[in-house]
This record gives C-alpha cells, structure tokens and sequence, in this order.
C-alpha cells in the first residue's frame, strides 16, 4: 500500500486485468454483466481458475472464496469425485434427446433424503423449479394466486419478482399488472396477514424460503414454520418450500429436515446438481402426478400440466447431482461447513466491537451476512442468529454502498472474495482460512476506519 492511497485506487491499480476485461465485457453483453449481482464498481472481478475453497483472478491473486459458485459448490471447486463423473459422462454424451439411468438415479437420491419427495421432476434452473412449482399448485387446487413473503427471493421469472426487492412495494419493469395481481406479497414475517389471506380460499399456494428471505438475510421467528404448516394444511393449501439454497445445506434433506417442517413441494438448485446448471420440483404424488401420462378411462388430459425443457436432466448435471448427493448424505458435511461459519461469524463480530465498529455480522447453518456503518442490539463480539432493533429493510439491502464497496475491495487486495454483503462456507473450507478471513477483515476495517468511512 503506498502511502495516502485510498482503498478504491488500490484496487484499481491492483486488478487492472479485470478491469480492461470488463470493458470488453460492456461492449459486448448487455450491462456488461451476465448476473446482476456480479455488478460492481468501478468493474468486477474476472475469475481464471479455481480449486477447493480457493480461486486465481485475471491478475493472478490466490483468493479464499466464499461466493461457492452463488452457494452451488458446497464441496468446493472441482471437488475429483465430482469431476471424475462428469469426466467420464462427457466420453459418453452430453445430452441423448432420451431417457437415461443416470436421471433415475439423481431421482431416487433427492428421494432418498428430502422427507417431502414422493416425486420428483427436473428443470435447469432455480427460476424454472419454482415457476414449476406454482403452476403445479394452480392446476391442483384450481385457484389462482400465490402468496409470497416480501424479501423473498423465488427466482427471476413474473410470478417471483413482486415484492423482492427493498421497497417492497416498487414497481417492476416488464412484468404485466395482470400477472402481479394473481400474486400476493405478505408483509414480513406476518403470520396473521397470510391466515387472513388464506381464509378467503384464493390462495393456491404459499412459497417462501424456508430460512427466512434471501437466505437467512432476514430470519423467521422461532416456531413459524410450524405455525404456517398448520394453517396451510387446514386451508387445503399447498406449503411451498424453496430450498434452492438451503437445500442439502442446512442439512441432507434442506431446512425442512432440520427445522422437522414437510411442505407440500420442494423446489431445488444449486447443489442438487453439483454445481452444474440444473434444478428440480419434488413433493406430494397426488401433485406431482399431474405431470404424468395416463391411460385410464376417467382421465382427463387437459389437466396434465405440460413440462418440456431441451436440457432437463441432461447427463452431466444428472451425473454431477448424484454424485454430489451421494456426499452430502453424510451430515458430517453439513456440521463441518456450519462450525467453520459460525467460528468466522463469531470472529468477524468481535472484530467490529475490539475496533469499535458500527456493524454486525449474523447468519445460520453454513452462511454470513454483513452489516456496516449500523449496530444490532444484540452484538456482542459473538455469533449472531436473529440481529435484533433492525430493519428488515436494512436486513434485506445489506450496508450502504460506501461500505459495502470498500469492504468489498478492501478484502479483495487482502485474498478474500465475499458475496453480496456476506457469503457461503463450503465443506473443504478450513480453521486456518477461516482465522485468515477475519485476519483480513480485521485489517480492512480497520484501513475502512483510517480512511474515514465510518465518520
């Protein structure tokens, strides 16, 4: 660091591959990114290669990651069993415009371990599992809207997108009123809104998070599941879990094994497939058999609800999603992901208060979030679950951008990639890297401190 530099400038001067990579970028695709999260300024990072719980930028920094391929690789980068399988499906074929036994066996694994699977049907995508999803609810029970949480993130497709983003009242570009108005957005964490809504018998299903929004970002209160199980199943409702993240994370069988909470319907990605593209819808027969075909007198098929898709179950995510589930069957898996995050959860907070720090750091099973630039009630230089005197907006939208960039940044020249104001543990992440990452942190906020950010 040269004397009088700020952070920013650093980073500049640091990541000048990324940078001339991003202007190529801009030229070329839309915004200049291919997910919008990966936006940020002045330009975002350009990965090369990547192994275990590390990856090598465009300018050939060693980074400890904790984006895991957007919490897809819960065993790291290039894990060799995964790659092995997929190694050896490739020689094979790629995609056999057929049925295979490998998608049998991806089946019969999510099956095995998630209590809500009595079926289950492929997508390639988290977004396509829980459209999915609420079109199985709609042709199931014939009622039209979907009741979801604000905060809650279900994918980008129409029915998803209300009420997502901070406020959670804003208006959508693209997405047709009609649409939005066959979806209900229930205030946070409101037991009471969603029974009222339920009552009127308009409600075809509830789909939220199982962790509370954006992956734990804003938790539920303790026994809330239970409670929206039993009033969904007295309404006849159907209890839509999206586990696309903390699927196989919170435990094998996702939050509803470890919360002992069965929806109707699991919608899945990320990790069912191993860090390949691929997603799934599993729950109830009497729902899932509406994708079936029949050959029975008394069926009508118009009521077999359509599912095409050019690369469901293609051989290498099915191979990689066995695979990987085959692991993380073993709940050692999980426990050891989870330690490692509450070991840096707890070191990052105590960095903060030995720093005298506006911030807290909070999370569940094997994740992290960061606030800056604001205090919880409840920090303590300890591990944090539920922050408390905190709004759910802050909760939701994370550290102002003066933060949240130089946090970012700062971490960066220190050899740590963190994600969207936090990140993800994997289970090859170590008690050595971990004690590295608040090592970083410590120095980062404390330039942070020395620069003036948090006057």
């Amino acid at each position: 660091m040269t004397a009088g530099q700020t952070i920013e400038k650093e980073f500049i001067q640091a990541f000048k591959k990324s940078e001339t990579q991003y202007r190529r970028a801009v030229e070329a695709i839309a915004g200049g990114v291919t997910h919008d999260v990966r936006f940020m300024k002045p330009f975002p990072l350009y990965i090369e290669n990547a192994t275990g719980s590390r990856k090598w930028d465009a300018d050939g920094h060693e980074l400890i990651d904790y984006v895991m391929g957007h919490g897809s690789l819960l065993f790291g980068h290039g894990h060799g069993e995964i790659i092995d399988a997929v190694n050896q499906q490739m020689t094979r074929g790629t995609h056999y415009g057929a049925g295979h036994e490998l998608e049998i066996e991806w089946g019969e694994r999510i099956k095995q371990i998630v209590p809500s699977v009595d079926r289950v049907e492929f997508t390639s995508s988290g977004t396509e599992a829980t459209m999915m999803a609420m079109r199985l609810a709609r042709a199931f029970t014939g009622r039209d809207k979907i009741l979801k949480f604000a905060g809650h993130f279900h994918g980008w497709h129409d029915y998803a997108m209300a009420g997502e983003q901070a406020p959670f009242n804003r208006v959508i570009p693209g997405i047709p009123k009609a649409v939005l108005d066959t979806v209900v957005v229930a205030p946070v964490n409101d037991i009471d809104f969603v029974e009222q809504q339920i009552a009127t018998g308009e409600i075809a299903a509830v789909i939220l998070e199982p962790s509370g929004a954006s992956w734990a970002s804003i938790p539920f209160p303790d026994g809330f599941l239970k409670q929206l199980r039993e009033i969904t199943t007295k309404h006849d409702t159907v209890l839509i879990f999206d586990e696309v993240i903390t699927g196989f994370r919170w435990a094998p069988g996702g939050k509803q094994e470890s919360e002992g909470v069965t929806p109707d319907m699991t919608t899945m990605a990320k990790i069912v497939a191993g860090g390949l593209p691929g997603g799934a819808v599993g729950g109830r027969s009497d729902i899932m058999e509406l994708l079936a075909f029949k050959d029975e007198p008394n069926w009508n098929a118009e009521k077999k609800v359509s599912h095409p898709g050019t690369y469901n179950a293609n051989p290498l995510s099915a191979v990689a999603g066995a695979t990987c589930l085959q692991m993380a069957a073993n709940p050692r898996v999980q426990k050891h992901a989870d330690d490692m995050a509450a070991r840096l959860r707890s070191g990052f907070n105590k960095v903060l208060v030995d720093e005298n720090v506006p911030g807290f750091v909070w999370g569940e099973s094997s994740v992290f979030h960061i606030v800056l630039g604001e205090s919880c009630q409840n920090q303590n230089g300890g591990d944090i679950h539920i922050p408390e005197g905190v709004s759910h907006v802050r909760l939701k939208t994370g550290s102002d951008a003066k933060y949240d960039n130089a946090l970012y940044q700062g971490m960066l020249l220190n050899g740590i990639d963190l994600f969207h104001g936090g990140g993800l543990v994997s289970s090859v992440h170590t008690e050595q890297e971990i004690d590295e990452t608040i090592e970083a942190f410590k120095k980062t906020v404390a330039r942070m401190r020395e620069e003036g950010i948090f006057s």
